[in-house]
């Protein structure tokens, strides 16, 4: 059987897979439409966000069996088209979960701490102790939107502070020893904190926008490790300013590409202007569960699903 591996990723998969029998090859630069092209030979993909798999290359797929996207989501993949042609869907939020969760730890502090401003603020010269007084993490509610693999992993980060965790998911029954679950009236009620752990979807898209905002009873912190567009900028940038949001951690932004490897490539949107000087906005490039050890592990989850395909089996 063969397989086109779309992005680069661990080494691991290609030589596992080889061993497996599978034959690989590897295609890292050709555009969309010359994919499309000579897919129809591939029993598998392996990608990570290069591209949307539509209707028109799924229909060009005449072999294809299954997908592996080497990530959390699936968000671009058109999935109930492949599901209906039979192709098996694969992705890997296992492979990730602790990098997010640490991720998010990380970016809570560093809002908490000032870490971003001191930092810079050391390093030009000024020693501002009174301005960069922190605020402490114990006593305070951590509200988590999404309690899957991901929410779970910041939960069990939260473990060594004295904090009330709250989540709220559309799911019922997903709270654990680590997170109550409650009705979004109450979650809104009683967070101090709120972090994004959730897919891409119609639900999700502009979830974070002023009437959303306005519904907490009391200001809070936002963190986004999630997706982008399930924040509206202009109106982060609002609540920041009138303090209804006291600080952002955003490892994730609106402006990304659906490729996730670049934001915007013309005149920079007046939203992002004001989030790259704001003192109480800590900014990373998508990287929360980019690490060195996720890489492998996210690689080897999809060899191991790849693996327990029923139909690959013979």
């Amino acid at each position: 059987m063969k397989v086109l591996h779309l992005d680069t990723n661990h080494p691991l998969l290609l030589q596992q897979l080889d061993a497996l029998g599978f034959k690989n090859d590897e295609d890292y630069q050709a555009s969309k439409a010359e994919i499309e092209s000579k897919i129809a030979s591939y029993d598998g993909i392996i990608i990570r966000s290069r591209f949307t798999i539509d209707k028109t290359f799924l229909d060009a797929a005449k072999n294809l069996k299954f997908i592996g996207r080497v990530g959390a989501g699936l968000e671009n993949i058109d999935c109930k088209y492949a599901e209906s042609k039979g192709i098996y869907l694969i992705s890997a939020p296992e492979g990730n979960r602790n990098a997010v969760g640490e991720h998010s730890l990380a970016l809570l502090l560093s809002l908490f701490n000032k870490l971003n401003k001191a930092n810079r603020e050391v390093r030009e010269g000024k020693w501002l102790r009174e301005a960069n007084r922190g605020v402490e993490l114990d006593g305070k509610t951590v509200g988590l939107i999404g309690y899957g693999n991901m929410g779970k992993a910041f939960a069990k980060k939260l473990l060594g502070f004295d904090v009330n965790v709250l989540c709220y998911d559309i799911k019922e029954g997903v709270g654990d020893k680590n997170a109550k679950q409650v009705s979004l009236a109450e979650f809104q009620e009683k967070v101090d904190v709120v972090s994004l752990h959730t897919p891409e979807t119609p639900l999700t898209i502009n979830l974070i926008n002023t009437r959303f905002i306005q519904t907490f009873k009391k200001s809070f912190w936002l963190i986004n490790t999630a997706r982008g567009k399930s924040v509206v900028t202009e109106d982060l940038v609002n609540a920041l300013k009138s303090g209804k949001i006291l600080g952002a951690g955003l490892d994730v932004l609106e402006y990304e590409k659906a490729s996730f490897e670049d934001m915007f490539s013309s005149t920079m949107p007046e939203p992002f202007q004001y989030l790259i000087k704001a003192d109480n906005v800590t900014l990373t490039p998508h990287v929360a569960g980019w690490t060195v050890e996720s890489k492998e592990k996210l690689a080897q989850t999809i060899v191991n699903k790849i693996k327990a395909i029923p139909k690959l089996r013979k």
